[in-house]
Protein backbone atom coordinates (compact mmCIF):
# COMPACT_ATOMS: atom_id res chain seq x y z
CA UNK A 1 0.00 0.00 0.00
CA UNK A 2 1.47 3.23 -0.80
CA UNK A 3 1.79 5.98 1.43
CA UNK A 4 -0.97 9.30 1.48
CA UNK A 5 0.48 12.37 0.98
CA UNK A 6 -0.35 15.63 2.65
CA UNK A 7 -1.58 18.36 0.11
CA UNK A 8 0.09 20.80 2.49
CA UNK A 9 2.63 22.85 1.02
CA UNK A 10 6.42 22.06 1.72
CA UNK A 11 8.24 26.22 1.83
CA UNK A 12 10.31 27.72 4.30
CA UNK A 13 9.54 29.15 7.73
CA UNK A 14 9.45 33.33 7.09
CA UNK A 15 10.72 35.15 9.67
CA UNK A 16 8.05 36.46 12.31
CA UNK A 17 8.17 40.39 13.38
CA UNK A 18 8.41 38.83 17.32
CA UNK A 19 10.26 35.62 18.75
CA UNK A 20 10.36 32.90 16.72
CA UNK A 21 9.99 30.51 19.81
CA UNK A 22 6.35 31.72 20.84
CA UNK A 23 4.77 28.59 22.78
CA UNK A 24 2.79 26.49 20.88
CA UNK A 25 -0.31 24.62 22.53
CA UNK A 26 -0.79 22.40 20.15
CA UNK A 27 1.07 20.42 17.39
CA UNK A 28 4.52 20.49 19.04
CA UNK A 29 7.16 18.46 17.77
CA UNK A 30 8.74 15.18 19.34
CA UNK A 31 10.95 16.60 21.85
CA UNK A 32 10.15 19.94 21.04
CA UNK A 33 12.34 20.11 17.91
CA UNK A 34 10.50 23.26 16.09
CA UNK A 35 10.39 25.10 19.87
CA UNK A 36 14.09 24.43 20.11
CA UNK A 37 15.02 25.58 16.45
CA UNK A 38 13.34 28.71 17.04
CA UNK A 39 15.13 29.18 20.43
CA UNK A 40 18.40 29.20 18.64
CA UNK A 41 17.02 31.31 15.78
CA UNK A 42 16.03 34.00 18.52
CA UNK A 43 19.41 33.80 19.62
CA UNK A 44 20.90 34.34 16.85
CA UNK A 45 19.19 37.20 15.90
CA UNK A 46 19.49 38.57 19.33
CA UNK A 47 23.60 39.09 18.39
CA UNK A 48 23.44 40.42 14.66
CA UNK A 49 20.85 42.48 12.67
CA UNK A 50 21.51 40.60 9.79
CA UNK A 51 18.33 38.78 8.21
CA UNK A 52 20.04 36.43 5.53
CA UNK A 53 18.31 34.33 3.30
CA UNK A 54 21.48 32.75 2.26
CA UNK A 55 23.08 30.09 4.26
CA UNK A 56 26.81 27.84 3.82
CA UNK A 57 27.71 24.90 5.63
CA UNK A 58 31.64 25.34 5.15
CA UNK A 59 33.21 21.83 5.16
CA UNK A 60 36.48 19.92 6.16
CA UNK A 61 39.17 22.66 5.53
CA UNK A 62 37.21 25.06 4.23
CA UNK A 63 35.82 27.16 6.27
CA UNK A 64 38.15 30.28 5.66
CA UNK A 65 35.55 32.27 3.12
CA UNK A 66 33.35 33.16 6.08
CA UNK A 67 36.32 35.18 6.84
CA UNK A 68 35.89 37.42 4.51
CA UNK A 69 32.38 38.51 5.54
CA UNK A 70 31.86 42.21 6.10
CA UNK A 71 29.90 43.44 8.90
CA UNK A 72 30.35 40.09 10.49
CA UNK A 73 29.38 38.75 13.79
CA UNK A 74 30.91 35.00 14.79
CA UNK A 75 28.98 33.21 17.66
CA UNK A 76 30.82 29.81 19.01
CA UNK A 77 28.53 26.68 18.37
CA UNK A 78 29.18 26.61 22.07
CA UNK A 79 26.92 29.90 22.93
CA UNK A 80 23.61 28.69 20.56
CA UNK A 81 21.19 26.84 22.63
CA UNK A 82 21.11 23.08 21.56
CA UNK A 83 23.34 23.84 18.45
CA UNK A 84 25.84 20.71 17.98
CA UNK A 85 29.64 21.15 18.46
CA UNK A 86 31.96 20.35 15.99
CA UNK A 87 34.58 17.58 17.46
CA UNK A 88 36.63 16.93 14.19
CA UNK A 89 39.81 18.14 12.81
CA UNK A 90 39.45 21.15 10.31
CA UNK A 91 35.63 22.28 11.73
CA UNK A 92 36.24 25.83 13.62
CA UNK A 93 32.90 25.72 15.17
CA UNK A 94 31.76 28.94 14.58
CA UNK A 95 28.25 30.43 13.33
CA UNK A 96 29.09 33.56 10.59
CA UNK A 97 26.47 35.92 10.24
CA UNK A 98 27.47 38.84 7.65
CA UNK A 99 27.42 40.09 4.30
CA UNK A 100 29.08 39.02 0.92
CA UNK A 101 29.02 42.19 -0.79
CA UNK A 102 25.56 43.32 -0.09
CA UNK A 103 24.14 40.07 0.22
CA UNK A 104 23.41 38.70 3.60
CA UNK A 105 24.52 35.43 4.23
CA UNK A 106 25.32 33.26 7.54
CA UNK A 107 27.49 30.29 7.69
CA UNK A 108 28.85 27.48 9.69
CA UNK A 109 32.58 27.22 9.71
CA UNK A 110 32.40 23.43 10.22
CA UNK A 111 29.47 20.93 10.82
CA UNK A 112 28.96 17.72 13.05
CA UNK A 113 28.96 14.21 11.75
CA UNK A 114 27.19 11.09 13.00
CA UNK A 115 30.68 9.45 13.17
CA UNK A 116 31.11 12.04 16.11
CA UNK A 117 28.56 10.29 18.04
CA UNK A 118 25.45 12.71 16.93
CA UNK A 119 22.13 11.41 15.86
CA UNK A 120 20.97 11.95 12.30
CA UNK A 121 18.51 14.50 14.15
CA UNK A 122 21.32 16.11 15.83
CA UNK A 123 23.28 16.57 12.79
CA UNK A 124 20.78 18.32 10.68
CA UNK A 125 19.87 21.14 13.71
CA UNK A 126 21.49 23.35 12.29
CA UNK A 127 19.47 23.15 8.94
CA UNK A 128 16.22 22.95 11.18
CA UNK A 129 17.37 26.16 13.07
CA UNK A 130 18.18 27.88 8.97
CA UNK A 131 14.69 26.93 8.19
CA UNK A 132 13.67 29.38 11.77
CA UNK A 133 15.31 31.91 10.42
CA UNK A 134 13.96 32.39 7.67
CA UNK A 135 16.46 30.75 5.03
CA UNK A 136 15.49 29.85 1.38
CA UNK A 137 18.82 28.64 0.26
CA UNK A 138 21.73 26.65 1.60
CA UNK A 139 24.78 25.91 0.09
CA UNK A 140 26.52 22.58 1.54
CA UNK A 141 30.24 22.11 0.49
CA UNK A 142 32.09 19.38 1.89
CA UNK A 143 35.50 17.37 1.29
CA UNK A 144 34.85 14.13 -1.01
CA UNK A 145 37.36 11.22 -1.77
CA UNK A 146 37.07 11.29 -6.05
CA UNK A 147 35.89 7.99 -7.04
CA UNK A 148 35.04 8.97 -11.11
CA UNK A 149 39.39 9.18 -11.94
CA UNK A 150 38.51 12.36 -14.02
CA UNK A 151 37.40 13.78 -10.55
CA UNK A 152 41.25 14.23 -9.38
CA UNK A 153 42.60 15.93 -6.25
CA UNK A 154 41.43 19.67 -5.76
CA UNK A 155 38.91 19.16 -8.07
CA UNK A 156 35.43 21.10 -7.37
CA UNK A 157 32.71 19.13 -8.00
CA UNK A 158 28.53 20.41 -7.96
CA UNK A 159 26.61 17.45 -6.62
CA UNK A 160 23.67 16.08 -8.75
CA UNK A 161 22.28 13.70 -6.92
CA UNK A 162 23.45 11.39 -3.41
CA UNK A 163 23.13 7.66 -2.26
CA UNK A 164 22.47 7.19 1.36
CA UNK A 165 24.42 4.57 2.53
CA UNK A 166 25.05 5.73 6.43
CA UNK A 167 22.08 3.92 7.68
CA UNK A 168 19.96 6.45 9.03
CA UNK A 169 17.31 9.65 8.09
CA UNK A 170 16.76 12.59 10.39
CA UNK A 171 13.11 12.73 9.81
CA UNK A 172 12.46 9.27 11.51
CA UNK A 173 10.44 9.41 13.84
CA UNK A 174 6.72 11.44 14.37
CA UNK A 175 6.54 14.38 11.51
CA UNK A 176 6.08 17.80 12.47
CA UNK A 177 3.86 19.67 9.44
CA UNK A 178 5.38 22.70 10.56
CA UNK A 179 8.72 21.91 9.36
CA UNK A 180 7.14 19.59 6.03
CA UNK A 181 5.73 16.96 5.10
CA UNK A 182 5.80 13.56 6.23
CA UNK A 183 6.76 11.89 2.79
CA UNK A 184 8.45 14.79 0.82
CA UNK A 185 9.67 14.18 -2.46
CA UNK A 186 13.75 13.83 -3.37
CA UNK A 187 13.32 13.81 -7.11
CA UNK A 188 14.98 16.96 -7.42
CA UNK A 189 17.35 17.41 -3.64
CA UNK A 190 20.19 19.34 -5.46
CA UNK A 191 18.31 22.40 -7.12
CA UNK A 192 19.07 22.03 -10.76
CA UNK A 193 18.73 25.87 -11.47
CA UNK A 194 21.67 26.24 -8.99
CA UNK A 195 23.56 23.57 -10.14
CA UNK A 196 23.88 24.53 -14.13
CA UNK A 197 24.88 28.62 -12.40
CA UNK A 198 27.48 26.75 -10.51
CA UNK A 199 28.55 25.00 -14.01
CA UNK A 200 28.44 28.29 -15.60
CA UNK A 201 30.42 30.32 -13.22
CA UNK A 202 32.96 27.97 -12.32
CA UNK A 203 33.44 27.47 -16.29
CA UNK A 204 33.51 31.08 -16.81
CA UNK A 205 36.08 31.13 -13.82
CA UNK A 206 38.01 28.54 -15.75
CA UNK A 207 37.97 26.44 -13.25
CA UNK A 208 36.32 23.20 -15.41
CA UNK A 209 33.57 22.27 -13.28
CA UNK A 210 31.35 18.51 -13.18
CA UNK A 211 28.39 17.18 -11.75
CA UNK A 212 29.06 13.95 -9.92
CA UNK A 213 26.74 11.82 -7.59
CA UNK A 214 27.47 11.71 -3.81
CA UNK A 215 27.88 8.49 -1.77
CA UNK A 216 27.24 9.15 2.15
CA UNK A 217 28.91 7.06 4.19
CA UNK A 218 29.20 6.74 8.22
CA UNK A 219 33.00 6.39 8.78
CA UNK A 220 35.39 7.63 10.81
CA UNK A 221 37.35 4.96 8.77
CA UNK A 222 37.88 5.31 5.19
CA UNK A 223 36.31 2.96 2.93
CA UNK A 224 38.19 0.05 1.69
CA UNK A 225 38.74 -0.53 -2.07
CA UNK A 226 36.40 -3.17 -2.22
CA UNK A 227 33.82 -0.83 -1.36
CA UNK A 228 34.77 1.47 -3.61
CA UNK A 229 34.57 -0.85 -6.32
CA UNK A 230 30.91 -1.45 -5.28
CA UNK A 231 30.32 2.74 -4.88
CA UNK A 232 31.35 3.22 -8.84
CA UNK A 233 29.20 -0.15 -9.47
CA UNK A 234 25.98 1.49 -8.14
CA UNK A 235 26.60 4.75 -10.07
CA UNK A 236 28.87 7.09 -7.30
CA UNK A 237 31.25 9.41 -8.51
CA UNK A 238 32.08 10.96 -4.86
CA UNK A 239 32.37 9.62 -1.73
CA UNK A 240 32.17 11.44 2.33
CA UNK A 241 30.89 11.02 5.43
CA UNK A 242 28.51 14.38 5.77
CA UNK A 243 26.10 16.19 3.98
CA UNK A 244 23.33 13.81 3.18
CA UNK A 245 21.16 14.41 6.48
CA UNK A 246 21.36 18.11 5.75
CA UNK A 247 19.95 17.72 2.69
CA UNK A 248 17.00 15.54 3.56
CA UNK A 249 16.23 17.93 6.59
CA UNK A 250 16.66 21.48 3.91
CA UNK A 251 14.35 19.86 1.34
CA UNK A 252 12.11 18.88 4.32
CA UNK A 253 11.76 22.40 5.32
CA UNK A 254 11.69 23.74 1.84
CA UNK A 255 14.73 25.33 1.54
CA UNK A 256 16.76 24.74 -1.92
CA UNK A 257 20.03 22.99 -2.37
CA UNK A 258 23.67 23.72 -4.09
CA UNK A 259 25.97 21.05 -2.90
CA UNK A 260 29.89 21.13 -3.75
CA UNK A 261 32.20 19.01 -2.99
CA UNK A 262 36.32 19.67 -3.33
CA UNK A 263 38.42 16.07 -4.02
CA UNK A 264 40.87 16.46 -1.46
CA UNK A 265 41.90 12.53 -2.33
CA UNK A 266 41.53 10.03 -4.49
CA UNK A 267 39.37 7.11 -3.29
CA UNK A 268 40.89 4.48 -1.99
CA UNK A 269 42.31 1.88 -4.30
CA UNK A 270 42.82 4.44 -6.72
CA UNK A 271 46.80 5.23 -5.73
CA UNK A 272 48.58 3.10 -4.14
CA UNK A 273 49.12 4.70 -1.03
CA UNK A 274 46.83 5.21 2.24
CA UNK A 275 44.67 7.64 2.99
CA UNK A 276 44.94 10.68 5.46
CA UNK A 277 43.01 13.56 6.94
CA UNK A 278 46.30 15.71 6.52
CA UNK A 279 45.60 15.30 2.58
CA UNK A 280 42.33 16.45 2.98
CA UNK A 281 43.14 19.55 4.75
CA UNK A 282 46.38 20.16 2.79
CA UNK A 283 44.10 20.01 -0.29
CA UNK A 284 41.23 21.93 0.63
CA UNK A 285 43.97 24.90 1.92
CA UNK A 286 45.68 24.92 -1.69
CA UNK A 287 42.04 25.34 -3.61
CA UNK A 288 40.45 28.20 -1.31
CA UNK A 289 41.30 30.87 -3.60
CA UNK A 290 39.39 28.79 -6.92
CA UNK A 291 36.46 27.98 -3.83
CA UNK A 292 35.87 31.42 -2.60
CA UNK A 293 35.92 32.70 -6.14
CA UNK A 294 33.29 30.38 -7.22
CA UNK A 295 31.21 31.26 -4.38
CA UNK A 296 31.73 35.07 -4.62
CA UNK A 297 30.18 34.53 -7.61
CA UNK A 298 27.29 32.20 -6.95
CA UNK A 299 26.12 33.69 -4.18
CA UNK A 300 24.59 36.71 -6.02
CA UNK A 301 22.82 34.83 -9.04
CA UNK A 302 21.42 32.82 -5.82
CA UNK A 303 20.01 35.55 -4.25
CA UNK A 304 18.48 36.43 -7.26
CA UNK A 305 16.89 33.33 -7.95
CA UNK A 306 15.49 33.44 -4.53
CA UNK A 307 14.19 37.24 -4.61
Amino acid sequence: MSARKSPKKNTANTISSGKIAAPSQTGSSPGGEFERAGQAADFIFSQTSVRPRIALVLGSGLGAFADEFASATKIPYAKIPRFPQSTAIGHAGKLVIGKVGTIPVVAMQGRVHLYEGYSSKEVAFPIRVFARMGVQAVILTNAAGGIKREFVQGRLVVISDHINLQGVNPLIGPNDERFGLRFHDMTSAYDRRFREMTVAEGNRLGIGMHEGVYAGLLGPSYETPAEIRYLRAIGADLVGMSTVPEVIAARHSGIRVLGISCVTNAAAGILDRPLNHLEVLETAARVKGQFIGLLKAVIPRIAEAIA
